[in-house]
């Protein structure tokens, strides 16, 4: 049996601190590559991650191996295929479509932001990561869920927390034991709010799954919320931090953005240049080959969308950099398959139609004085940590 080459020099914290080098010598050398550090076959070429991605019955999201089920104390619709994934995900989805989010939500992301950006300093340094992206994006998705109730503390805290479990390839302890007590916190919560729900129902995600003429079980809406917390708070956050550095690191594409209204490219091009989710992991059901070498059944693959979307062959030649203006983005930010992100229309209208034009119609000259100084970090999930600027 001709199994992938096996690179025991990689290790989970040199994927977390800095990954790219490591996947763009990866999609050179070795595009299917076991990784034991994080106990997975990494496949980091475009062509091989959307073609497991587009087959979830040989590559099966219901992967018994992933930290994702001690973090969120579920098995949770990430981890499910077919049927049992589309009825949970239904359940969700008359809450995120287009037409509720331009109908329900758009206005209110719009007061909160403008609400946001009045908390800034008129001037001066001020960290954007932690006085805006963070508790705005916190706050969106609060309402979107019908938990208003719960802080921007504990919502970016809880998000955090189920990051740092899901993503926990090494299996420290540590990290689920801060899940367990987030966990107590949000099923505190969330026993408050169901009665209201039904005493007076909204548009709300919870409100929506309570009241479903045919619900699924309880455990399963909490369980569906709190992946909502989880992926919901750092998508936007780090896509609008991402956008930040990418526009002031490049300001003739700023200038040039402005130009043209395009602030739906630069969206596109954030989460392509930095995947706020890097990757994601599939069960093999039946023996099969990927590149020549045999994948046997019961392995699991994990596909490395942040290296996909940096892929030379699909991307060019500057895929390793910061432009807004390419000829094609097909990016993977938010898979493709049955599992396509369900937050993706939710995070295009808040940082590519809202947060991202007010920020900078309100600093026109907002600078980021030392580009050296942002840290990035982060395997699964990953985005900047800091983000210092002058506003102006």
């Amino acid at each position: 049996m001709a199994l992938a080459p096996l690179n025991e020099d990689v290790t989970f914290d040199q994927l977390t601190l800095d990954p790219y080098p490591i996947y763009h010598r990866m999609r050179r050398e070795t595009p299917v590559v076991r990784v034991p550090s994080v106990h997975r076959t990494f496949l980091v070429k475009f062509s091989d991650t959307k073609m497991v991605k587009d087959d979830p019955v040989l590559f099966s999201s219901n992967d018994p191996r992933t930290p994702m089920q001690p973090a969120f104390r579920a098995h949770t619709l990430m981890r499910k295929d077919g049927a049992e994934h589309l009825a949970e995900r239904k359940a969700m989805n008359p809450a995120l479509t287009p037409k509720v989010i331009s109908a329900e939500w758009a206005p209110l992301y719009e007061k909160l932001a403008a609400e946001y950006l009045d908390r800034l300093p008129k001037d001066g340094p001020c960290d954007l990561f932690e006085a805006l992206c963070g508790p705005l994006a916190a706050r969106i998705l609060a309402h979107i869920l019908g938990i208003p109730e719960a802080t921007d503390e504990q919502m970016m805290r809880w998000s955090q927390n189920l990051i740092d479990g899901s993503g926990n390839f090494a299996w420290r302890d540590g990290p689920f034991e801060i899940t367990d007590k987030a966990n107590d916190e949000m099923d505190a919560l969330f026993d408050k709010l169901v009665e209201r729900c039904r005493a007076t129902p909204d548009a709300s995600a919870l409100s929506v799954m309570v009241n479903a003429d045919d619900p699924i079980p309880m455990s399963q809406i909490y369980s569906n919320i709190k992946i909502a917390i989880g992926g919901g708070i750092n998508e936007p956050r780090d896509a609008l931090a991402t956008m930040i550095f990418g526009l002031l690191t490049n300001p003739g594409q700023l200038e040039e953005v402005r130009a043209q209204d395009a602030w739906g490219k630069a969206f596109e091009e954030t989460v392509r240049w930095v995947a706020p989710i890097q990757a994601s992991s599939r069960l093999v059901t039946e023996d099969t080959q990927i590149r020549g070498y045999d994948i046997p059944k019961g392995d699991t693959v994990m596909t490395i969308q942040a290296s996909s979307n940096r892929d030379e062959e699909v991307f060019g030649d500057n895929s390793e950099e910061f432009f807004v203006f390419r000829d094609k983005n097909p990016h993977q930010a938010f898979g493709n398959g049955p599992h396509h992100c369900a937050g993706s229309h939710t995070a295009r209208r808040t940082v590519g139609k809202i947060m991202g034009p007010m920020l900078f119609e309100r600093f026109p000259n907002m600078r980021l004085p030392d580009p050296a100084a942002v840290k990035w970090r982060g395997f699964g999930f990953r985005g900047p940590i800091n983000m210092p600027v002058i506003l102006g």
